[in-house]
């Protein structure tokens, strides 16, 4: 996704016919399924589902690196025109904006359950006898820390490993930050030291946000079978991590064309791109850091 071309094109480049979309196409599939079956399959021995999501996740990796080679290709050999740059901006930003509307909707889900069916459950809105048929000792407060099996679990707290991985991703925006800086100054040992940091304080994140995991897994009896609030609380987390996911793929891929001498101060849009979609990462968990941990 780079910009660094040797010439200009008359044309708007059109590339071969790829592999990779379909590619890309059967490896979500395998992810989507492979999740489904894992999550059903938690208490038992059959492990068909985290393999297929292995595989899924292995064909994705492939993927997404041999057509980022293909484009990478593609640019160094000045097929690209100022269109094709432009497009590439825009197919970035309407990519951003669409994950914008997915968390939308997550959020959106949790706030429905929080201020209206809570409530209606509990017998607002002259809703009593609805609640004594569906759930007699059921109580209108969020979180929900008991379900209608009984069993009760414990809320995640924001003190801890949030607050922590909530001042690594600050701090990894501002590293960045510093990156495209030097990017710009083609400042190259500056920009190497400084993408490096990001990368490492994302990885951090990830470590911290599974040992979370296991924490509320094994301590606080916080599940997937634990109502409406564990499953919110694994829906917008986990969907969050694998964006963080994405984002240091992103990085990392931006990092090894810097390590070979790729991008100039004013061609390096394959870095700014994963710049936008980092800080678009870290500013959706700050809001989800407030809405799911302290409100």
């Amino acid at each position: 996704m780079s910009v660094e071309n040797k010439k200009s094109p008359p044309s708007y480049y059109v590339p071969a016919q790829s592999p990779w979309p379909i590619l890309g196409a059967i490896a979500l599939f395998f992810v989507a399924l492979g999740s489904g079956l894992s999550i059903m399959q938690l208490n038992k021995s059959d492990v068909s589902g985290i393999f297929l999501l292995v595989l899924g996740l292995a064909i994705l990796f492939i993927m997404l690196f041999s057509w980022f080679k293909d484009v990478i290709t593609e640019s160094s050999n000045g097929l690209y025109s100022k269109q094709m740059d432009i497009s590439f901006k825009q197919a970035m930003l309407w990519f951003i904006f669409s994950e914008v509307m997915f968390f939308f909707v997550f959020f959106g889900a949790l706030f429905y359950a929080r201020n209206f069916s809570v409530p209606w459950l509990g017998g607002a809105s002259n809703n009593v006898m609805t609640q004594q048929i569906l759930w007699p000792d059921f109580q209108s407060f969020w979180p929900l820390l008991k379900t209608p099996a009984g069993e009760t679990t414990q809320a995640m707290g924001w003190q801890g490993l949030p607050l922590i991985n909530t001042l690594i991703l600050i701090t990894s925006s501002v590293s960045l930050h510093f990156a495209e800086k030097a990017m710009q100054q083609d400042n190259r040992p500056r920009l190497k030291g400084f993408m490096a940091i990001t990368l490492l304080l994302g990885i951090c994140f990830l470590f911290l946000q599974a040992n979370e995991y296991i924490h509320a897994y094994h301590e606080l009896g916080l599940t997937l079978q634990s109502g409406i609030y564990g499953n919110t609380f694994y829906l917008l987390t986990g969907f969050h991590g694998l964006h963080v996911t994405l984002g240091l793929i992103l990085l990392f891929i931006a990092l090894l064309r810097i390590l070979k001498g790729h991008f100039n101060g004013q061609h390096h849009f394959a870095l700014k791109a994963g710049s936008w979609y980092w800080h678009f990462v870290d500013i959706v968990w700050i809001c989800l850091f407030f809405i799911v941990y302290v409100v």
